[in-house]
């Protein structure tokens, strides 16, 4: 069992930057690729990045393009999320997940929540205009 807690999420102006952290339990958190999803009120939970065992990452181009950076520090079992110029539209909980199946699959894989084992409860970010 892992679980996962994020932590760095509050009020931001719009244009400002905040960096989410993830930590994650247990021993095997370098196998794991691990996820960022966010739900905006009244919308779905869409994903947002991820980055795999072997450090690549993957983007939801359309929404953070530029602007936000996934990374991992397996030595404390944590992945970051670096939010830079910060839209009200970024506005949302922003949530992690760990995938623990321990294959290395193509970029779309990671866009679905179903393919994630594990997930934390969110942190909360609200960007103001």
């Amino acid at each position: 069992q892992v679980q996962l807690v994020e932590s760095g999420g509050g009020l931001v102006q719009a244009g400002g930057s905040l960096r989410l952290s993830c930590a994650a339990s247990g021993r095997t958190f370098s196998s794991y690729a691990m996820g960022w999803f966010r739900r905006a009120p009244g919308k779905e939970r869409e994903f947002v990045a991820a980055i795999r065992r072997s450090g690549g990452s993957i983007y939801n181009t359309d929404s953070v393009k530029g602007r936000f950076t996934i990374s991992r520090d397996n030595a404390k079992n944590t992945v970051y999320l670096q939010m830079n110029s910060l839209k009200p539209e970024d506005t949302a909980v922003y949530y992690c997940a760990a995938d623990s199946s321990m294959v290395t699959y193509s970029g779309s894989y990671y866009y679905t929540e179903a393919h994630y084992d594990y997930w934390g409860q969110g942190t909360q970010v609200t960007v103001s205009s």
